[in-house]
């Protein structure tokens, strides 16, 4: 929890002021005791020492006042400080979940990527791959409120491997569709559909998603 100090108020300034310029007063008085006591000064010098100690207990004053000032200053400055550290703990917070997001997908769907890394790594332009995700020929998986994530798995060459359009279009749910797509399935005897697409077997890909629907 961020505690906040008030330095701004008025009287907060004249109270430290005043303590300051009273103990300096305090010492010049003490001082002049001793200088008295001493009779070291005539009557024209203890007057300009007198006039010095006046002076000196007005500079303090206004010293210590500016002090409260510029702590009033410093303060008002820490406050937007301390806003914009949380903001800034919040952004992290939310990067951290979006991780937590990609790695509990990953624990079923294995890897995944986003369509930055897609355009760095794979050289896809966030454009084509918006167009394939709308017309079905990418599986996208759905990361939080509104982002997608897409398996690498079904990537040749940086183009999405043929069939997945024909699979979609049984299986429409991305979840059921992909979690098919790669587990060994028995209607092709025991092999994996996705590792099929990838070896240009799509007909037979296909005709496995139809009877997987119809069953």
């Amino acid at each position: 929890m961020t505690k906040s100090y008030n330095f701004g108020n008025e009287p907060r300034q004249d109270e430290l002021s005043s303590l300051v310029a009273k103990e300096v007063q305090r010492v010049l008085a003490q001082h002049n005791t001793i200088i008295a006591a001493a009779d070291l000064l005539s009557a024209h010098e203890q007057a300009i020492h007198d006039d010095l100690t006046a002076l000196a207990s007005k500079f303090v004053h206004g010293l210590a006042a500016g002090a409260a000032r510029f702590f009033d200053a410093s303060a008002r400055e820490a406050a937007p400080l301390t806003v914009r550290t949380e903001g800034a703990h919040g952004c992290a917070v939310k990067v951290r979940d979006q991780q937590s997001d990609c790695l509990r997908i990953e624990d079923w769907a294995g890897q995944v990527a986003g369509p930055t890394y897609l355009e760095q790594h794979f050289g896809i332009p966030r454009s084509t791959l918006h167009w394939w995700q709308r017309h079905n020929d990418v599986v996208a998986l759905r990361k939080g409120a509104r982002k997608h994530v897409f398996p690498l798995a079904q990537f040749i060459d940086g183009r999405p491997a043929p069939g997945i359009r024909q699979v979609l279009s049984l299986i429409a749910n991305p979840r059921p569709a992909w979690l098919w797509l790669i587990r060994p399935s028995p209607l092709l005897d025991g092999r994996v559909p996705i590792e099929m697409l990838r070896q240009d077997l799509a007909e037979e890909v296909i005709l496995a998603a139809r009877d997987f629907v119809s069953t």
